[in-house]
């Protein structure tokens, strides 16, 4: 018997991977592992970091507009009075920023985790900043021109 030679059609079809070469993921550059891993640490720091200033900022804001003053007194006057206080409209900024900030930060990892498509990463991503900056913007102009 003689061997089989290839058509000139499969000859000309280029060959396909096989099914582990076809799920095994592109390795990224030496480069490119260091700066998302870097980005990533830098991550996760301010997620502790932000997280830990979030606790303190956050349970300053529950005692003081739910337990030293009554829930039903808190109307326009008394956000005014105390926004007469610089230091009371910077500390309700930093709480605006870092929950916009810290969510944000959060999202984008779940979304890197569970969104495969680079394409949809970025459009969701895109959308998610656009959303945060929006809410920061309004945020900001509410405490600023209050």
């Amino acid at each position: 018997m003689r061997p089989e030679r290839p058509s000139e059609r499969e000859a000309l079809r280029p060959e396909r991977p096989s099914e582990r070469e076809a799920l095994r993921p592109e390795r990224p550059s030496e480069r490119e592992t260091r700066s998302h891993s870097r980005v990533e640490g830098r991550s996760w720091l301010f997620m502790r970091l932000s997280g830990l200033a979030l606790v303190v900022l956050s349970l300053v804001h529950f005692a003081i507009t739910h337990i030293v003053n009554d829930v039903m007194e808190t109307d326009f006057a008394f956000v005014a009075g105390r926004w007469r206080n610089p230091g009371w409209r910077v500390f309700d900024w930093l709480l605006l920023a870092l929950a916009l900030a810290h969510g944000l930060n959060g999202l984008r990892g779940i979304v890197g985790d569970y969104v495969r498509s680079v394409r949809s990463r970025r459009v969701i991503m895109t959308g998610l900043i656009a959303l945060s900056g929006s809410l920061f913007l309004l945020g900001t102009a509410t405490i600023v021109g209050f």
